[in-house]
C-alpha cells in the first residue's frame, strides 16, 4: 500500500513545511527502530524520550518524510519535512486516511471501563461468530483480523493509532462483518488520541474505579476521557450505548451522548436487563434475566457474578447490533468461554482451589473478592502485587480491599519497573491495618517463591487467588521485562509440591 503525502495529510494543520516535491509513502512509523523505507515518521513526544532526538536514525532507515513540532538542526534536501503542533494527535488522522478510514467500513463495537474490558470483548465476539457472522476483535489479551485468534503484541491494551487502524483495515480486508475493540482511557485520551478517527457503532461501558491517576492526573478526567467513547456515538447515524446501571457513574456516560442507551444491572429493574435469582458456584453461574415483565432462564459456565455483568453487556450489545431477538442468543451461552488467564482454574489433583486473574484494580478487588469468599468452605489465600511507577495511591486501597476478605495475604511483584519492589509491598501493606506479617501477611518479592509459599499452607478446602498477572508474558524491572507466564508457572510450582507430598 502506498499513498501520497499529500493525499494523507491534508486534514492536519500543517504549520510550515520544507521541500516542494509529493513523495510515496509506504507505512506510517512512529518508532524509528521499526522504520521502514517509503515510511512517513512522527517525532513524538514521551514520558521518558522525544522521538526529535531520533529523526537522523529513522531518515537512514529511509524515511521518506518527517512530521516534527520543532525545528531541527539539519534540514535533507531529499527529505519532506511537516511541522505541525503536536505530531502525537496528528497521527491519528494521517493514519486513518493512510488505512482509507477502516472504522466506516464495518460497524466497530468498542468496549470501555476500568475492569472487565477484555472478558465484555471475548463474550461479545463468541457470540457475533456463534451467530454465524465473521467478526474481528483486539483486547488486552489477545486479537483477531478474522481468522485465528493470537496474542497481542502490544505492551498496550489500545495500541497507537497507525496499529489499531491497520488492524481494522486488516479486518476489513479479510472480511469481517463486525469489529470488537477494547477502548482504553489512554486510547480515548485527547493526548494520545488513538481513537480520535475511529468511528464506532456501539459503546459499552462497565465501571469506573481508581486506575491510572499517573496520567489522568484526577478521577473526573479520567472518567471524562472515558466517557469520549460515547461522546463519538453521536457521529454515527444508528449507534447506541450500553451501561452498566449500578455504577455510581453511568450518568456521565449517559448524558455523554445523544444517542439510545441501554443498560444492565444487578439490583435496579429500571435497567433494560435486569440478572435475578443468582445462583454461582466455582463452575459457572445461572440466574434469570428479566426484560420488563419477560424472564428467561440461563446459566454461564463463567464463575462469579462479574461475569454474569460482562455477559449482560455483551448480549444487550449484540442483539442491539444483530437486531435480532434475546430467545436467539441464549442458546449460545453454554458455549461461553473465559480469555486466557481469567478466572482461570488450576486442577492437577490437590484438594484445595486455585484461580488465576487479572484483577489488578480496587473495583476489580471489591468484585473479585466477595464473589469468591462466598464460593470458599475453607480460608481465602490471596496474592498479587502492584504496578511500579503507576497510581501508587491505589497501593493501600488495594491492601485495604483484600484484608477484609482474605485469610492469608501473600505480596509478590507484579511489575515494579523502576522502584524498588520491597517499597511496593509495603505501600500495598500499609492498608492491611489487621493483618500480621509473618502470621497472615508475607512480604516476598520473587513471585515464583510466593506462589509456592501459597500452595504450601493451603489445606483441604482453601482457595488461592493469583492476581494481577494473568495473561502476561512478563514481569517488568527496572532492567527490562523478565518471561513470565502465571498459569505455567503455577502449574510447575504447583506439580512441584504434590510430587514432594506424593514421594514422602
Amino acid at each position: 500500500m502506498r499513498k501520497r503525502l499529500s493525499a494523507i495529510t491534508g486534514n492536519i494543520n500543517i504549520i510550515k513545511k520544507w521541500g516542494d516535491f509529493d513523495p510515496f509513502i509506504s507505512g506510517i512509523c512512529y518508532d524509528s527502530r521499526q522504520t521502514s523505507p517509503g515510511d512517513l515518521f512522527f517525532a513524538t513526544s514521551g514520558i521518558h524520550t522525544d522521538g526529535h532526538l531520533y529523526i537522523d536514525k529513522a531518515i537512514e532507515k529511509e524515511a521518506a518524510a518527517v512530521v516534527l513540532s520543532k525545528p531541527i538542526e539539519r534540514y535533507r534536501e531529499d527529505i519532506i519535512y511537516l511541522q505541525v503542533e503536536n505530531p502525537r494527535f496528528d497521527l491519528s488522522p494521517v493514519s486513518a486516511a493512510f488505512y482509507e478510514y477502516p472504522s466506516t467500513k464495518l460497524p466497530l463495537i468498542g468496549v470501555t471501563g476500568t475492569d472487565g474490558k477484555s472478558t465484555t470483548v471475548s463474550l461479545i465476539h463468541q457470540l457475533l461468530s456463534k451467530s454465524g457472522f465473521k467478526a474481528g476483535f483486539l483486547s488486552t489479551v489477545e486479537y483477531s483480523t478474522g481468522g485465528t485468534a493470537g496474542k497481542n503484541p502490544y505492551r498496550q491494551s489500545t495500541p497507537e493509532a497507525p496499529d489499531v487502524q491497520s488492524i481494522l483495515k486488516e479486518m476489513v480486508d479479510s472480511g469481517c462483518t463486525y469489529g470488537v475493540i477494547e477502548a482504553t482511557s489512554h486510547g480515548l485520551s485527547r493526548i494520545t488520541n488513538r481513537l480520535g478517527d475511529v468511528q464506532f457503532a456501539a459503546g459499552v461501558f462497565t465501571n469506573v474505579t481508581h486506575e491510572h491517576l499517573e496520567f489522568h492526573g484526577t478521577l473526573e478526567q479520567y472518567r471524562q476521557d472515558k466517557a469520549n467513547l460515547f461522546r463519538s456515538l453521536d457521529e454515527v447515524p444508528d449507534a447506541f450505548g450500553v451501561v452498566n446501571l449500578d455504577d455510581p457513574n453511568v450518568d456521565i456516560f449517559i448524558n455523554a451522548t445523544s444517542r439510545k442507551v441501554l443498560s444492565y444491572s444487578l439490583s435496579s429493574s429500571e435497567a433494560t436487563f435486569l440478572a435475578e435469582e443468582i445462583e454461582s458456584d466455582p463452575e459457572g453461574s445461572s440466574f434469570a434475566i428479566r426484560e420488563g415483565s419477560v424472564t428467561h432462564r440461563c446459566r454461564i459456565p463463567l464463575p462469579g457474578t462479574v461475569n454474569i455483568e460482562n455477559t449482560l453487556a455483551a448480549l444487550l450489545v449484540v442483539r442491539g447490533i444483530l437486531k435480532t431477538r434475546l430467545e436467539d442468543l441464549l442458546p449460545l451461552l453454554s458455549g461461553l468461554k473465559l480469555p486466557r488467564g481469567r478466572m482461570k482454574k488450576i486442577q492437577e489433583g490437590q484438594n484445595f482451589h486455585i484461580f488465576v486473574d487479572f484483577a489488578h484494580t480496587p473495583g476489580s478487588y471489591e468484585k473479585i473478592f466477595p464473589m469468591m469468599r462466598d464460593l470458599t468452605t475453607g480460608r481465602l489465600i490471596v496474592l498479587f502485587g502492584s504496578a511500579g511507577e503507576r497510581d501508587t495511591a491505589k497501593r493501600a486501597i488495594q491492601g485495604k480491599i483484600a484484608s477484609e476478605y482474605a485469610d492469608v495475604i501473600i505480596l509478590a511483584d507484579e511489575d515494579p519497573r523502576g522502584e524498588e519492589p520491597k517499597a511496593i509491598l509495603k505501600d500495598i501493606a500499609s492498608g492491611t491495618k489487621r493483618m500480621v506479617q509473618g502470621k497472615d501477611l508475607f512480604l516476598i518479592t520473587d513471585r515464583r517463591e510466593a506462589i509456592t509459599h501459597a500452595f504450601s499452607i493451603a489445606r483441604q478446602g482453601d482457595m488461592v487467588l493469583l492476581l494481577g498477572k494473568g495473561h502476561e508474558s512478563s514481569i517488568i524491572y527496572k532492567d527490562g521485562p523478565v518471561p513470565w507466564n502465571e498459569i505455567e508457572v503455577a502449574t510447575e510450582c504447583l506439580r512441584e509440591i504434590l510430587s514432594r507430598e506424593t514421594d514422602r
